[in-house]
């Protein structure tokens, strides 16, 4: 997890995310950074406190980043040892790859490989990690909604490199406007998936996600478009130190499940949410964004 030190509204991405809010961010401006490291930092005294092992990095003040509190968007880590660099949109979100936050890892963790798609930026093609990808890593499949942040040629390119099967599909919000990022609409754990199945325009490639998240062992919980716009598919499943599962999400995602769908969920993974109204509000992104996974074989 990275703490910002300049977070804000990024005006860069504002035109393919939805999620973005342009009325809080004039009214939050001059408190944006110091309300949401302060939401950030409960976060991860809140994590550390269940026993998740938490890794956090300190930002710069520069280069300006205001979206470097979403680490999930430029690297993934990977049991294989290998870790992957994603082309990213924005110009200053390019910004935030960092390789001193890939060699401080590799002192816990072997690294094998690193595999750099940010070539396809010099072609106008984006595929901004597991933002742009839900990955069943057990399954070895990569579940992705095409965007102008997400290209078939990029997600191919991942496929081949990794390993992995690919499910591909459009989806739109309640506006027909295309979601700018996969994560934000479904959430994959080991025995279930939280998805805006309602959200897949197509109704052969609804069917097609349904089935492929069936047959891979997993039990569908429906969320609708109005739980998706509160971050209710940005969720992750994490271990604790005693191999717990917990499933991490915002306080406005847990609010706007029902009762039936917290008692389903907590079957799996206990239920864990923390207020991140301003990261959310500016920023577009919630607790899923912030995390991003080191499956790295340890040391």
């Amino acid at each position: 997890m990275v703490r910002p030190v300049r977070f804000g509204f990024n005006e860069q991405t504002a035109d393919s995310n939805a999620f973005q809010d342009v009325k809080l961010a004039a009214q939050t401006k001059d408190v944006a950074q110091d309300d949401a490291r302060r939401e950030f930092d409960d976060m991860v005294a809140q994590l550390r406190v269940a026993g998740v092992n938490v890794t956090v990095v300190e930002d710069t003040p520069e280069p300006f980043t205001p979206d470097s509190i979403f680490p999930n968007n430029w690297v993934s880590f990977h049991q294989s040892g290998k870790i992957v660099l994603y082309p990213m949109q924005a110009q200053n979100r390019r910004l935030e790859r960092r390789m001193d936050l890939i060699e401080s890892l590799k002192d816990k963790f072997q690294v094998e490989q690193i595999i750099d798609l940010t070539y396809f930026e010099e072609q106008g093609k984006f595929l901004e990690g597991t933002g742009s990808m839900v990955l069943d890593r057990r399954y070895k499949t990569a579940y992705a909604c095409v965007s102008p942040r997400t290209h078939p040629e990029v997600l191919a390119a991942f496929a081949n490199a990794m390993g992995y099967q690919v499910v591909q599909f459009e989806a739109a919000d309640q506006n027909g406007k295309a979601v700018y990022h996969t994560n934000v609409l479904m959430c994959i754990g080991d025995n279930f998936a939280v998805v805006c199945l309602t959200a897949i325009t197509d109704p052969d490639q609804r069917q097609q996600v349904r089935n492929s998240l069936i047959n891979s062992g997993k039990n569908v919980v429906e969320i609708s478009h109005q739980q998706m716009n509160n971050f209710a598919g940005n969720m992750l499943m994490v271990s604790t130190k005693r191999d717990e599962k917990l499933l991490v999400m915002s306080t406005t995602a847990y609010q706007s499940l029902t009762a039936k769908q917290r008692d389903e969920l907590n079957d799996y993974a206990q239920l864990t949410h923390f207020d991140l109204s301003m990261i959310e509000g500016n920023g577009g992104g919630s607790a899923r964004c912030m995390m991003a996974e080191v499956h790295l074989p340890p040391r």
